[in-house]
């Protein structure tokens, strides 16, 4: 018996957006114009795995009203000033224009224009829906899905999509050697299917099979009950295979800690999305233009700029200068002056989970009595009051509660300070023994500037002495990876629509995300042994399970539930902070 749908189930993956609504027989282009967006109170946010799911999103029918001089100015005017422009600016350059080698928010807010994949999601909810795939049919032990592809899609370069190129990235995908499966290149890959052709009794794929023109058969070799789910994540995105091989996109050189990517990623992105590669100007902008031959409906935006400015200071003189037409993270301190000044400032719904890592290789830090003080020292709602925008919710774990696995039954840090200080004297720290802890930030901003004045008067409560280190935004890669804190600060914007596969990410102890080296080999199976649960109800039960003793034991405290902020040019319609919304390229543009 196998059961035939459109639309799958929830699945124990990242579930990005970029799908229309099962049914359409014409969909939108779909921009997501700003995925990967991250609240963070030390600045960018994590360079790995922490985009968010739909941030924002610019849809199309759209047409830019700069000024005539090309000055621009905060929109408005005639029709003679019209253009089919968008100019966006990010925070940095994409590592790759390969999404099968990326994890990180800026490449896949490019990405997310040129590519599509098999499976998308529901506008607005994390439900998997047809993209590419019109269709897939999953045989009731969830190790053979047929998916009916969606027919008269060609690539960028005129390459036919069909059976043959959808096996052609599966298999690509699987047969990555060397420093192809490290974590910074095939991230997603080796964290949801957990094994290359090298060795398959790991694998959880099999093959791939083109069983006709527009049909395609992939059977798993282990059940994967987010499998459904996680072909809509971007690094699963189609590729031509003509282009892979044409500009040679497996030749991946360097190390691991620093690969040198193929021509392919750098100047040649084929896939078949809205939008075509045009040039990267690295330092400077990625542009890309209309896919005239995109087979759904396309909109009015002719063209997009990515624009590199680093420094959220300058993003906002950028828009207030009229340069740009939007930015991402945007300063909460920003949103009135921004708003009052005309300008539309948008606040996605509390996704992003911003937390305190204790680093547990600091001889101090390893005693688990003392990063439970400094969790009980916490006064969240204080803390938040204070330094966050408003919508900003505390947060009791890594999950936050508009995602499928969200459980009020984790353990719990309230504020109280004399359990602190009692904590802290039967691990040895008095008045006579004081600890002294080195809290690293990034940046300079208000909110990083009165979050570090609010934590250091709690911890000094309970008797102790925070340093702080002031390091600039653009050290952010080098003391995470150093792990040169005792105490930091960061963010956590899970694109995990249903709230399990986030747990490696967070808690394995080798994963480029666990900042703070926690870690036991104990978990890390147990961990494995989560991925491998076929029901998703159970998967669920099980996580809720690991978190509580998790929260228990590690050094990695959330604190936090905070809303992601835009701020675009008046005029410009249906943009904004969208959850897992993906709208229709042609409903939005500038008021005219």
């Amino acid at each position: 018996m196998s059961v035939t749908t459109a639309v799958a189930g929830a699945a124990a993956v990242p579930a990005r957006t970029q799908a229309p609504s099962a049914g359409h027989t014409a969909p939108s282009a779909g921009a997501v114009l700003a995925e990967g967006a991250t609240f963070d109170a030390n600045g960018p946010g994590l360079a790995a795995a922490l985009t968010a799911a739909g941030a924002l999103l610019v849809t199309g029918c759209a047409q830019s009203q700069r000024d005539g001089d090309g000055s621009g100015g905060s929109g408005g005017g005639d029709a003679a000033q019209v253009d089919g422009s968008f100019i966006f600016a990010a925070s940095s350059d994409p590592k790759t224009l390969d999404p099968a080698f990326a994890s990180d928010g800026e490449t896949f807010r490019v990405s997310r224009q040129i590519f599509e994949g098999l499976v998308g999601t529901k506008p607005g909810t994390a439900d998997p829906a047809p993209l590419l795939a019109e269709s897939w049919e999953s045989s009731e032990d969830g190790l053979t899905h047929t998916f009916q592809l969606k027919e008269g899609v060609t690539f960028h370069d005129g390459e036919p999509f069909n059976g043959e190129a959808v096996c052609a990235n599966f298999d690509r995908w699987y047969n990555f050697t060397g420093i192809q499966q490290s974590e910074t290149l095939s991230y997603y890959y080796g964290k949801l299917f957990r094994g290359f052709a090298d060795k398959p009794e790991d694998a959880v794929y099999k093959e791939c099979e083109a069983t006709g023109e527009h049909e395609a058969t992939i059977t798993l070799a282990q059940p994967f009950a987010g499998f459904i789910s996680s072909l809509s994540l971007p690094a699963f995105a189609m590729q031509s295979p003509k282009a892979l091989e044409e500009y040679k996109a497996d030749e991946v050189g360097g190390t691991a800690e620093s690969p040198q990517m193929s021509e392919y990623a750098r100047a040649h992105p084929t896939g078949t999305g809205p939008y075509k590669f045009e040039s990267w100007s690295v330092g400077e902008d990625v542009k890309l233009t209309a896919n005239e031959d995109y087979w759904g409906e396309g909109g009015e935006v002719t063209d997009i700029t990515f624009r590199v400015i680093d420094d959220p200071v300058a993003r906002r003189q950028a828009l207030e200068a009229g340069d740009i037409d939007g930015y991402d993270l945007v300063a909460p301190a920003d949103t009135a002056a921004l708003s009052e000044a005309g300008f539309t400032v948008v606040a996605r719904d509390p996704f992003t989970i911003l937390y305190l890592g204790l680093n547990q290789e600091k001889e101090e830090l390893q005693d688990v009595r003392v990063r439970q003080a400094i969790a009980h020292a916490i006064d969240k709602e204080a803390l938040i009051g204070q330094t966050l925008p408003e919508g900003t919710e505390p947060a009791t774990q890594f999950i936050p509660k508009s995602v499928n696995g969200f459980s009020e039954d984790v353990t719990k840090y309230e504020y109280d300070p004399e359990k602190a200080k009692e904590l802290l004297k039967e691990a040895g720290y008095d008045e006579a023994n004081p600890l002294s802890i080195r809290y690293v930030t990034l940046g300079d901003s208000p909110m990083v500037q009165a979050t570090t004045s609010a934590l250091q008067a709690m911890l000094r409560n309970i008797g102790i002495d925070v340093q702080v280190e002031e390091r600039p935004s653009s050290d952010f890669s080098k003391v995470t990876a150093e792990r040169d804190f005792d105490l930091f600060m960061s963010g956590f914007s899970s694109s995990d629509p249903f709230g399990v596969a986030y747990f490696g990410q967070i808690y394995a102890s080798d994963s480029e995300l666990n900042k703070s080296g926690t870690g036991t080999p104990e978990m890390d199976k147990q961990i494995e042994d989560l991925q491998q649960i076929p029901d998703a109800d159970e998967q669920i039960k099980r996580a809720n399970e690991l978190e509580k003793e998790a929260l228990k034991q590690y050094g990695i405290m959330p604190y936090a539930n905070g809303p992601e902020i835009v701020a675009v040019k008046k005029g410009l319609a249906n943009y904004g902070a969208n959850s897992f919304a993906v709208l229709p390229i042609e409903n939005v543009g500038w008021a005219k």
